[in-house]
């Protein structure tokens, strides 16, 4: 099968899969500052109100990737088997789950908008407003964005990264253009703010799925996507293959989300411009973890065929060189944000008091930007190798941490910087452990191989 990744170069393989999905995953990130820096014109609170609202699309990702992890370690390791036909199954599963869950988690959103913006406790109403309207168009037509990093990861799971990165470039092009259209209503145009930054985002959402949908039909070259029904059951052997790989990658990535919002509603005692600092600051941000995951995802199709195929000796190599890949890039993310914190602010804000803050977070979070890449691509390594149970377990504890140290912390004299460091620290402590535990495993399985 075109995408063999259990034969040739090592780091060649890697690298030729990876840059694709690693680009892929920085269009990502451009869409999302790309928002951030046309509703940042608005002002402050337009930016905290959407970031409230985007804390539900975040939320949704996690049980996005249930289906895309599940369906993507599955689909690699039946590739590296030779098993083209529990290839097709498990991918036609993947693709049936992330519909429904994405029709669903729309229907549960749009029902239940008021109570879930109330968590919050905005007191100012343009950010209320701007949350509201945020939520209902990009989580009322979120199933665009489930079938898209869906369709990503099982492409990956065949070798072939080009063609998400190629929807993904045509979905950031046409985002770009939408952006200042429609948020700011350029002459004749209606100025949507909020509600523009959100249509601009699904519609490019749409164009990305469109295309790797076009890919499937029209590519001559073998896939596992083609002749995939959406409305044929899902045998029991794949949807528990599936939801024994994605359920705790889905678990960790909502826990995430959740603890993120519980101290979010921390932030919101600073005001306005500490939440609209947060969410934006956490876009910026992405450009580290973002990039890393795309190499993670690289990483993970690589060692889900190589371990299917028994190919031991590659996994170590593999993931060694992505390691070194990413602490560099993670180190230079580190010096970017500590040493030049208030060029990147002013791309965002334009009131003192936000930008004061927006540099702090900067500095704060840049000492763990490498440990941050590390953990990042080591989970995609475990993942690879099925073991989502224990990512789960150890980011989980780990992550759950930031909500007592931010309290501890936050009531010192440090105040809103003390809830910046309780996130820094942890991603120290999850880099350093996560590759202690990556050691073990391989040296768990050497043992019962032997």
């Amino acid at each position: 099968m075109e995408g063999n990744l259990t034969k040739g170069p090592i780091l060649k393989t890697l690298t030729k899969l990876a840059i694709p999905i690693m680009a892929s995953s920085f269009l990502g990130t451009l869409y999302n500052i790309t928002d951030m820096a046309w509703i940042g014109l608005l002002g402050s609170k337009a930016v905290a109100g959407i970031g409230v609202g985007g804390m539900f699309t975040w939320l949704s990702q996690g049980f996005a990737s249930m289906a895309r992890m599940g369906g993507q370690v599955q689909v690699g390791q039946c590739v590296g088997r030779g098993d083209k036909e529990k290839a097709h199954g498990y991918a036609q599963a993947a693709v049936q789950l992330a519909t429904v869950m994405g029709l669903v988690y729309a229907l549960v959103v749009l029902i239940f908008t008021k109570q879930m913006i109330g968590f919050f406790k905005l007191e100012d109403p343009e950010a209320y407003a701007a949350a509201f309207v945020y939520t209902e168009i990009a989580c009322g037509l979120i199933v665009f964005s489930f079938l898209s990093v869906t369709l990503t990861g099982i492409y990956t799971a065949q070798g072939d990264s080009k063609t998400p990165f190629y929807a993904n470039l045509i979905g950031l092009a046409m985002n770009m253009i939408l952006d200042p259209l429609l948020i700011l209503g350029p002459g004749p145009l209606p100025k949507l703010g909020a509600a523009g930054g959100a249509i601009a985002t699904v519609t490019a959402q749409f164009i990305v799925m469109s295309i790797m949908i076009l890919g499937i039909v029209k590519q001559k070259k073998e896939n596992v996507l083609k002749g995939i029904t959406l409305f044929a059951k899902i045998p029991a052997e794949y949807l528990n293959g599936i939801c024994k790989i994605g359920i705790p990658t889905a678990i960790q990535g909502m826990a995430y989300c959740v603890i993120s919002m519980v101290i979010t509603r921390m932030v919101s005692a600073f005001g306005a411009e500490a939440i609209a600092t947060q969410r934006v600051g956490g876009q910026i941000e992405s450009i580290s973890w973002n990039t890393a995951d795309g190499f993670a995802t690289a990483l993970n199709a690589f060692i889900a065929q190589n371990y299917g195929a028994g190919e031991m000796g590659r996994v170590k190599k593999g993931y060694r060189a992505s390691q070194w890949t990413v602490g560099i890039w993670g180190i230079f993310i580190t010096l970017l944000f500590v040493c030049v914190p208030r060029p990147i602010a002013n791309i965002f804000f334009h009131e003192p008091k936000a930008i004061a803050t927006a540099v702090d977070y900067l500095i704060i979070v840049g000492f763990s930007e490498a440990f941050l890449c590390i953990e990042t691509t080591t989970v995609g390594a475990l993942s690879g190798l099925g073991r989502t149970h224990l990512c789960s377990v150890i980011s989980i504890i780990f992550t759950s941490a930031r909500i007592p140290l931010a309290i501890i912390l936050g009531g010192t004299s440090l105040g809103l910087n003390g809830i910046w460091w309780a996130l820094s620290s942890t991603s120290i402590v999850k880099g350093v452990l996560f590759v202690i535990v990556f050691q073990w495993v391989i040296r768990t399985k050497k043992q019962v191989a032997a």
